[in-house]
């Protein structure tokens, strides 16, 4: 389809002028790293476009702009106000992605008061905002690599759906679990956390917790686990996930914490999230698989 078509139906489905600038297709080219790719400049957002709940492409309250000095460098900042995250123009697969977080001290309703939240989803298909049968979603059809105090390490199967008002796609994936009992909610609740030596078991469109994950996790502010292997609030965080066809690993500070096999999505875009609180991303990178 040539450019200026695809940009008019982009612009009468989202908006007169809020198209994104450049042809966001989602046949075709599929990157896959050979050498290093630097997805964050230093200076500016050349390589992703944005996407917000509400905004689309636009982003009038600047969620997410470029500081040149933060703990000696320049990093992306994400305010959390708006739901939504910033997108990769290219898709990829098979990968190393590394990139380092820290949060700020900004919070936003209706989580002002909750655990600091935000993510990276990998393998982003399908139209922008496919999460909501509306297509006014945050997110996309992905695997997310959850970061929030006390969860960061969880793996996410994020559904989305085929077109607008249309059938709701499952995310799926095979990943050795353990079932623990949760401290709160209905009796006999139980949450799934990565186990290496567990069963294997396939799931679709829901949660595995990160292998430490404290049950008695209550979602409260600056909470923190007995086991977390993420630093303290205003500390830098080292995330690495291994993407190798439908398998993923997660590391968090050099410690694997999660993964999966099998999984029905193997390449796409990647979409670093606002959620509700400030976080900071910088140093993010792709790097080839070492076979």
């Amino acid at each position: 389809m040539p450019t200026f078509v695809r940009s008019l139906l982009l612009a009468l489905l989202f908006g007169v002028g809020a198209a994104p600038a450049f042809s966001a297709s989602d046949a075709g080219h599929v990157i896959v790293p050979t050498e290093k790719i630097t997805l964050f400049n230093g200076k500016d957002l050349t390589n992703f476009y944005t996407w917000l709940r509400g905004h689309k492409y636009a982003d009038p309250d600047r969620v997410f702009t470029v500081v040149d000095h933060i703990d000696g460098g320049p990093a992306i900042r994400a305010s959390g106000q708006h739901y939504g995250g910033i997108v990769t123009k290219e898709r990829y697969a098979n990968y190393r992605l590394r990139v380092d977080f820290r949060w700020g001290p900004v919070t936003w309703k209706p989580r002002h008061d909750r655990a600091r939240d935000a993510g990276i989803l990998l393998h982003c298909q399908g139209p922008d905002g496919n999460y909501a049968a509306d297509f006014n979603g945050a997110w996309m059809r992905s695997v997310e690599f959850q970061i929030i105090e006390g969860g960061t390490g969880d793996l996410l199967l994020v559904g989305g759906y085929d077109r607008p008002g249309g059938e709701r796609i499952l995310t799926r994936m095979t990943v050795p679990v353990r079932e623990v009992p949760l401290a709160t909610g209905k009796a006999g609740s139980v949450a799934l956390h990565w186990d290496p030596q567990g069963k294997p078991k396939a799931v679709a469109g829901t949660r595995v917790n990160w292998y430490g994950r404290d049950p008695k996790w209550t979602g409260a502010l600056d909470y923190r686990g007995p086991h977390d292997v993420e630093k303290p609030v205003g500390e830098w965080n080292r995330l690495e996930a291994v993407c190798d066809g439908g398998n993923v690993e997660f590391f968090v500070n050099g410690i694997k914490v999660n993964g999966g096999t099998d999984g029905n999505l193997r390449e796409g875009r990647i979409l670093f999230q606002s959620e509700g609180a400030e976080v900071f991303y910088r140093n993010i990178e792709l790097h080839p698989l070492r076979k």
